[in-house]
């Protein structure tokens, strides 16, 4: 790609044409290379609506995500009480991942969808009667729908992600991860506000309300999408094969096996969140609000870095740049670490959020087209799952570290694993480091082990009749 121009020194008329006058002149072609790059909207309808049901699906996320630890504490008084809700919902998330996966690959796709989306009509609208009946709410209703609602979520969750790719070329996977990103952004950043706000206007009741009408608006939107049915092998095979055949698949496959292991290293080392409350307060001398200005700085680099995706369309080398970001992630975490003056800690944070959004996109793009279509499901939930896992475990590493070194050390120590960390997998994984987006799903069948090989001949097989 040329670099940006934003002049150039061509002689203006005039009685002096000896001495070049420069003439600066904005180009908007190449400036809009970098922002994000909404081709898949405008040219597939059901990449809308999986990208319209996704985000309606987040805000509704995201609205629950405040009213069930607050009904909770308010019920109990116990933080205790709090923990034990968020642990039975991942659990669940666990569980129905894991199933979810395995029947992604043996069915119609949208189907689970529709199951995914209208459990969550359920649950919502449980939460809403046991909170309007007159009388104290329940407490065994709100854990029986958190594990409903976690459990049947799962499965729109995974099946969305194994379908979306197949509704876009493949050169458009990087825009089409991108957009999904920026969705899951301005969700997770808006939805927790208008949240807490509604909560506050109208009350608990309401909010679950909302959250079922959202859930119900969704059900009939991915209602609209075709059958997504899988190739006819995949359904023959018996569980127990399937399993095999997805995990060697993720193990063994010279790409998506060192993309898992990547992700789980900013997972563990570059997952800063735990400590914002104590380096706030012991390193920067802040209180609450400055706790939630450092909260939403990630949000804004995030938001940043998807906006002005454009470019990663047209990068070449993936695997490697995918490397640079997480180790810039860590640069970011190291560099926060260091930081004794809150706008350094924000920028930094800012950063990372940054990095993060980056590699999201970048990993999209690998993984999806290294993955033969009757495999995503059950790659897709491995991911899910290790994301579910490794947030969990990045926060009790860097928890842990902390008594031990401080918040500050704990931090730094955390960045510079992460560097060190990739450094190591970029030497001893060459198919990461080589790494590209597959424009041809033919090179699949040279891509990875022997399944790709099996894709490639149903597909044919298929052409052929």
């Amino acid at each position: 790609m040329e670099p940006l121009s934003f002049g150039s020194t061509d002689r203006a008329p005039g009685p002096d044409t000896h001495a070049p006058v420069p003439v600066f002149v904005k180009d908007p072609v190449k400036l809009s290379t970098l922002m994000v790059d909404i081709g898949p909207l405008r040219t597939s309808r059901e990449f809308r609506i999986v990208f319209v049901a996704r985000l309606v699906s987040i805000f509704g996320l995201g609205f629950a995500a405040v009213a069930l630890p607050m009904q909770v504490y308010q019920l109990t008084g116990s933080s205790l009480a709090v923990a034990t809700v968020h642990t039975t919902s991942a659990v669940s998330v666990l569980t129905g991942t894991i199933v979810a996966g395995m029947l992604a690959d043996r069915g119609d796709r949208r189907r689970l969808i529709v199951i995914g989306r209208a459990s969550a009509v359920i649950g919502s609208g449980a939460l809403a009667v046991n909170t309007l009946t007159p009388g104290e709410p329940w407490l065994w209703v709100i854990y029986a729908a958190a594990a409903f609602n976690g459990f049947f979520g799962s499965f729109s969750a995974v099946a969305l992600q194994a379908a979306a790719p197949g509704f876009v070329p493949r050169d458009k996977l990087p825009a089409a991860g991108a957009l999904l990103a920026l969705n899951g952004e301005l969700g997770s950043v808006l939805a927790p506000a208008l949240g807490g706000g509604i909560i506050a206007l109208w009350g608990m009741g309401t909010n679950f309300v909302i959250t079922a009408l959202l859930s119900l608006f969704t059900t009939l939107l991915v209602w609209r999408l075709p059958r997504l049915d899988v190739p006819e092998d995949g359904r023959r095979q018996s569980i127990a094969t399937a399993l095999r055949e997805g995990g060697r698949f993720a193990v063994g496959h010279r790409v998506v096996g060192p993309l898992l292991l990547l992700g789980l290293v900013q997972m563990l080392f570059a997952a800063p969140q735990v400590l914002i409350n104590e380096f706030t307060d012991k390193v920067l001398g802040g209180g609450p609000g400055l706790v939630g200005l450092l909260y939403t700085a990630p949000a804004v680099g995030a938001l940043l870095g998807s906006l002005t995706s454009g470019w990663a369309g047209r990068a070449h080398r993936t695997g490697a740049l995918l490397l640079t970001a997480v180790a810039l992630c860590g640069l970011a975490v190291l560099g926060l670490g260091a930081s004794t003056w809150a706008p350094f800690a924000f920028v930094f944070l800012a950063f990372l959020g940054f990095g993060q959004v980056v590699e999201e996109i970048l990993r999209y793009a690998l993984l999806q087209s290294h993955t033969p279509d009757r495999l995503r499901g059950r790659v897709n939930a491995v991911w899910t799952a290790q994301s579910t896992v490794g947030g969990s475990a990045g926060a009790l590493t860097l928890g842990g570290l902390a008594p031990l070194i401080g918040a500050a050390g704990a931090l730094m120590a955390g960045g510079a694993l992460t560097i060190v960390s990739v450094g190591a997998l970029a030497v001893a994984f060459a198919g990461l480091r080589t790494a590209r987006v597959l424009r041809d799903p033919e090179t699949l069948a040279s891509d990875g082990p022997p399944v790709a090989d099996a894709d490639r001949t149903t597909r044919t097989d298929k052409e052929k009749k």
